[in-house]
C-alpha cells in the first residue's frame, strides 16, 4: 500500500468516525481526531506487516495491545470494533486482491476477538 492510499484510508476512516460520533469532539477534541487518524495509520501498518509475514496473529496481538491502551484512555472497545468495521468498508479496491482478502480477514478476526473480550 502506498503512502497516499494509506493517508486517504486513515483520513476517511477518522472523518467517518467523528461524523457518526459527534460527541467525540466534546470528549477528545481536535487532538483526539488527530490521534484517531494516526491510530488508523498504525492499524494499516500492522495489517501490512501481518500480510508481509503471512501471519494473522501479528494483527490479533496488536489488537489485544490496542484495546488495553485505548480503554485505559477512555475509548470503549465498541469504538475499536466500529473503527475496524469502517476499515472493512473502506479498504476494498484500494490494495491488491490478495492483500485485500488477507487484511479483511484480519479485521474480521480482530472484531470477533474484541467482541469476546
Amino acid at each position: 500500500m502506498n503512502i497516499e492510499t494509506k493517508q486517504m484510508i486513515a483520513a476517511e476512516t477518522a472523518k467517518s468516525i467523528y461524523v457518526a460520533y459527534p460527541d467525540l469532539w466534546d470528549r477528545f477534541g481536535e487532538k483526539g481526531f488527530i490521534h484517531t487518524e494516526k491510530d488508523n495509520h498504525h492499524h494499516l501498518d500492522h495489517l501490512e506487516t501481518a500480510y508481509s509475514m503471512e501471519d494473522e496473529a501479528i494483527f490479533l496481538d496488536y489488537t489485544k495491545w490496542l484495546e488495553t491502551v485505548l480503554t485505559s484512555r477512555g475509548v470503549e472497545t465498541g469504538l475499536i470494533i466500529d473503527n475496524f468495521d469502517r476499515l472493512i468498508a473502506i479498504l476494498p479496491g484500494k490494495v491488491s486482491d490478495t492483500e485485500e482478502a488477507f487484511m479483511l480477514g484480519c479485521l474480521k478476526s480482530a472484531n470477533e476477538l474484541l467482541r469476546q473480550a
